[in-house]
């Protein structure tokens, strides 16, 4: 008989729901509103009617479901099932696993999205074939997971992983914690680059990128690597710092954990062929040689689906009958 999986991909604007088999192949999904404004209780309602719905597509009930799998932002823990606080949803000490029980009567899991995210790539995307491995998502900010001898490392209390905030330029700008200057986040996400174009054009270091007439604050990231595969200079050295950034970043990662493979999703990986090259450059500057030989840098293979197929990891990862529990 098949064993099936409910996957949640949680976000301040949207709750992404997902069942799926053993496999980790999506067999249904629910797209629907956070609605963070309506608070915590309704947030929940929310993900128990996506699961619904999503049940409803794949014409199964719920007794079909060996466990949900929550991919949640952080910090959090998975232990208690505790959100404790994000800079997206309004969740302050939030018992989120216990609230999601008392509705169905479904074993809830909870991880870190981005963890969460790793794991997918691990066990159904590009670090099949690998124990030791390291994904980071660059997208508004940087997250990351890392995977040892083939699971999480979650750290002592669940906090380990955060990459975007280990410093690579201390006089650099700080991030969205304020107190962290010069982070990986802050140098190389896709804030930071559209934080350093709109500057640019503030400060009149540019007269202006090309294809592009608006203000500064209309600028998006789109228009401005167009700009940079249309040969603006100034477009292609923001994209370069970027990328220089972004490899002392992978070094300190590669010397640290001499990992396998390191696997790079979000979307500023769009913009890939404006800062990949420099980036290796960086890292093979920084990274000491014997260690970075032995570990390949690619692009994850889930695109888009990256989330939901890391909640459903979760489940099936340590679902079953002892679901909830540690490995």
């Amino acid at each position: 008989m098949a064993e099936y999986y409910a996957g949640v991909d949680l976000g301040g604007t949207k709750i992404l729901t997902g069942i799926g088999d053993a496999s980790g192949r999506i067999i249904a999904r629910s797209r629907s509103r956070t609605e963070v404004e309506r608070g915590e209780r309704a947030i929940v309602k929310n993900i128990i009617r996506s699961i619904h719905r999503a049940l409803e597509k794949a014409e199964l009930e719920i007794e079909s479901l060996n466990c949900l799998g929550i991919g949640s932002p952080g910090p959090l823990n998975i232990t208690e099932g505790i959100v404790y606080e994000t800079s997206n949803l309004p969740f302050r000490r939030f018992p989120i696993v216990a609230m999601l029980e008392e509705e169905i009567a479904l074993p809830v899991l909870l991880e870190n999205d981005a963890n969460a995210a790793a794991l997918a790539e691990k066990m159904f995307g590009a670090g099949q074939q690998v124990e030791e491995m390291i994904y980071i998502t660059i997208s508004t900010g940087i997250g990351g997971g890392i995977i040892n001898q083939g699971r999480i490392f979650h750290g002592c209390c669940d906090g380990a992983g955060e990459i975007g905030h280990m410093i690579v330029n201390p006089g650099g700008p700080t991030c969205g914690f304020k107190q962290h200057r010069g982070c990986l986040e802050a140098m190389a996400s896709g804030t930071a680059i559209i934080r350093e174009a709109r500057k640019a054009l503030q400060q009149q270091e540019v007269d202006g990128f090309l294809g592009f007439e608006g203000s500064a604050e209309e600028l998006t990231g789109f228009q401005l690597a167009r700009a940079a595969r249309q040969g603006d200079q100034a477009a292609q050295e923001i994209y370069e710092e970027m990328g220089f950034y972004l490899g002392i970043g992978v070094a300190n990662l590669i010397d640290l954990l001499n990992p396998e493979l390191i696997v790079f999703g979000g979307g500023v990986m769009k913009a890939r062929d404006l800062f990949w090259e420099i980036m290796e450059h960086s890292v093979a500057d920084h990274a000491i040689p014997a260690v970075r030989e032995d570990c390949r840098l690619v692009e994850a293979e889930l695109g888009e689906d990256v989330g939901l197929a890391g909640a459903l990891a979760v489940a099936i990862s340590r679902g079953g009958k002892d679901a909830g529990k540690e490995d």
